[in-house]
């Protein structure tokens, strides 16, 4: 059981992992971390946490469990700040979506040693909402974690980690950082680039506002995700862009293949490639309803 967890960016994502250990009666005290104090007490208010503060340093002492769920261009600026002020057992842990940034910014931090508490993770759950008001205990039911443990990571503090997501109702997994950053950087940071995209190129066309209104479910569909935090998306674009690089350049070629088939109005070859698509996706869709 963990006596004290601190989250550090208490929104969808964090306060929902709140929610879930209070639930399971596995944290006597959530500790919240934030720059904006009304957001703070509103997470108090609806339960999330029992106490805040607005000061990193402050927040993480006696805490068992350190969670940094900001966006990944503030990580470097909250490992500094904690600096100094974490206990000699405590396990540092976070959310974000490119697991070797995350590491890259602990490193120039602690420049004497990762400290061994420290366990790189991420939550494969999520929607398209943000906000503490957003969180709900059941998020992380059947949803899979990736702990990206490194050399310097002690097992108890991996198991700590392990346990916490477990708790939360996640399945939980293990790989390595740049193995995480290329898998998520195809089945996730491409898929919200391209929504991102899409719907940026109609709001552009003249006619846009027809183009909108007459979107069936399809569109909604597609691009629901293009209504996530556009500054945390941001960040994650950057932070893992040599494999978002790599995918979207590989998505392009494949595309212009499809382009070309549709100029030469090859239908053979185009139901061929929709009908493997199918096939697959119907495969994926059949395993997590198991």
């Amino acid at each position: 059981m963990i006596q004290q967890l601190t989250i550090i960016g208490v929104g969808l994502i964090g306060g929902s992992l709140a929610r879930a250990l209070k639930q399971a009666g596995y944290c006597q005290t959530v500790v919240g971390c934030g720059r904006t104090e009304a957001e703070l007490q509103k997470a108090v208010e609806l339960g999330v946490i029992d106490r805040y503060s607005t000061n990193i340093a402050e927040a993480v002492q006696a805490a068992d469990v350190v969670l940094l769920a900001v966006p990944l261009g503030a990580m470097e600026s909250c490992f500094r700040a904690m600096q100094g002020h974490l206990g000699a057992d405590a396990v540092i842990t976070d959310v974000g979506s490119s697991k070797a940034s995350v590491v890259a910014a602990a490193e120039a931090v602690f420049v004497d040693g990762l400290p061994a508490g420290f366990v790189p993770a991420h939550p494969i759950a999520g929607t398209e909402q943000s906000g503490v008001e957003a969180s709900f205990a059941e998020l992380y039911q059947g949803r899979r974690v990736i702990l990206t443990p490194l050399d310097s990571s002690s097992n108890v503090a991996v198991e700590t980690v392990r346990a916490m997501w477990q708790q939360a109702g996640a399945v939980v997994e293990a790989m390595g950082v740049e193995h995480h950053d290329e898998v998520l950087a195809a089945t996730s940071h491409l898929p919200h680039m391209l929504a991102y995209g899409l719907v940026d190129t109609l709001v552009s066309m003249d006619e846009s506002e027809e183009i909108f209104r007459l979107a069936a479910g399809g569109f909604r569909d597609f691009t629901r995700i293009a209504s996530s935090d556009p500054v945390v998306w941001r960040d994650i674009c950057l932070a893992n862009r040599t494999a978002l690089l790599a995918i979207m350049e590989s998505y392009q070629a494949d595309l212009e293949k499809l382009t070309q088939l549709v100029r030469d109005a090859d239908g053979d070859a185009l139901g061929e490639i929709f009908q493997r698509a199918k096939s697959a996706r119907d495969r994926f869709v059949d395993q997590l309803e198991k």
